[in-house]
């Protein structure tokens, strides 16, 4: 396992956490990485929630935030720790808030109560005219209707400028006070360097042909989140961002790559939408396939069985159905641990040796001591 850092096309090699490393056929398929356009304060301030760690260690600062609040000295700093600001009224925005505002009514009660949950609010911040814009009107109408009915204070055609002294800055001029400033409000391709700024298009992402080729690199391709494909006539400006678009590529140019070796005709890719789904929480979610569109129960049901199918093995199948039916029936959940991981020496030396060398920027050269050197 190694960490891609930079490509030298006209050699075949590219430049990895562990060394040089040569190739036939390169496939980019990093993904993306949260996008805060260009604001390095916001991005040093907020917690974004694009991996698993990331949300580790957003569950981990509410907890943290909820014991403060019953121990804190001022009402100011209580309002601070207990306001919740989400941005970004996508998929990841819409079902934070719905599992925050659910955490909010079942299990706060229960664990921390001494602790009026009046005195917090969740936040839910668009910048654009309603949530969910890559869903049809309606199922963004239905998801805006259920988290206001869960309590969560949805501001559309607000824009977010800066974070400052625990207040979330709006373009407008309003704060809001907050320790809990969450940032989903868009993505970009993850970063490779030494690559022309030519390969790429909207949103970082790099500009592939309908056979997933890196246009004018030999034997380079990608594909998902991170590259955009424009032949596709069904999607001019380029496919969703979503799991099965990497999917269905990955499947076609795994095959693909077989008929190059075999001198067969490539065939170009064409996404099949097997439709789109978001979850508020219990028994509300919005589902479209095609022309059909469902919310509600209905929707939410239909949810847990894609979900559900997606995990790997029976046996994980059978363990998370059975957490989901305990769940369902006790309104109990297993938040309450707060775990911050440390990690050993050995890890920690290893992970300093790797970020320090291997940076060279041309063939020759070996890492950051061969620039400082220069």
């Amino acid at each position: 396992m190694a960490e891609v850092r930079s490509i030298f096309p006209e050699h075949k090699i590219i430049q990895t956490s562990i060394g040089k490393v040569r190739y036939d056929y390169l496939v980019f398929a990093a993904g993306t990485t949260s996008n805060f356009f260009g604001n390095k304060h916001v991005e040093e301030e907020a917690m974004p929630m694009k991996t698993v760690s990331e949300a580790m260690g957003l569950r981990n600062a509410l907890l943290d935030n909820f014991e403060r609040a019953l121990t804190c000295a001022t009402e100011a700093e209580r309002e601070e720790l207990l306001n919740v600001v989400i941005v970004g009224g996508g998929a990841t925005g819409v079902e934070i808030a719905g599992a925050i505002a659910e955490m909010k009514r079942f299990v706060m009660p229960k664990d921390y109560p001494d602790l009026p949950t009046e005195l917090m609010h969740i936040n839910l911040i668009e910048a654009g005219p309603r949530l969910l814009s890559g869903m049809s009107k309606k199922s963004s109408a239905a998801v805006e209707r259920y988290l206001r009915a869960m309590g969560v204070n949805v501001m559309l055609d607000t824009m977010v400028t800066d974070f400052a002294d625990h207040r979330v800055i709006l373009k407008d001029g309003r704060a809001i006070p907050t320790r809990s400033f969450i940032w989903v409000s868009g993505v970009t391709g993850q970063p490779i360097g030494n690559m022309d700024e030519s390969h790429f298009g909207r949103g970082h992402r790099i500009k592939v042909d309908a056979y997933n080729r890196v246009e004018g690199l030999e034997g380079v391709f990608a594909i998902g989140d991170q590259c955009i494909m424009t032949d596709d006539p069904a999607y001019p400006g380029g496919h969703p961002q979503l799991a099965q678009v990497a999917i269905q590529q990955g499947t076609l140019l795994a095959k693909n790559l077989r008929r190059l070796e075999h001198g067969e005709e490539l065939r170009p890719f064409r996404y099949r939408n097997l439709g789109a789904m978001a979850t508020v929480g219990r028994n509300r979610a919005v589902a479209e396939f095609n022309r059909v569109k469902m919310s509600g129960f209905l929707a939410w049901v239909m949810w847990l069985v894609v979900h559900l199918r997606s995990i790997l093995g029976v046996r994980n199948k059978i363990i998370v159905l059975f957490n989901w039916v305990w769940n369902y029936i006790s309104y109990s959940q297993s938040l309450r641990m707060i775990v911050y991981a440390k990690k050993a020496k050995e890890v920690r030396e290893r992970e300093a040796l790797l970020a320090s060398t291997h940076w060279g920027m041309d063939l020759m050269s070996k890492g950051l001591e061969d620039k400082k050197q220069a």
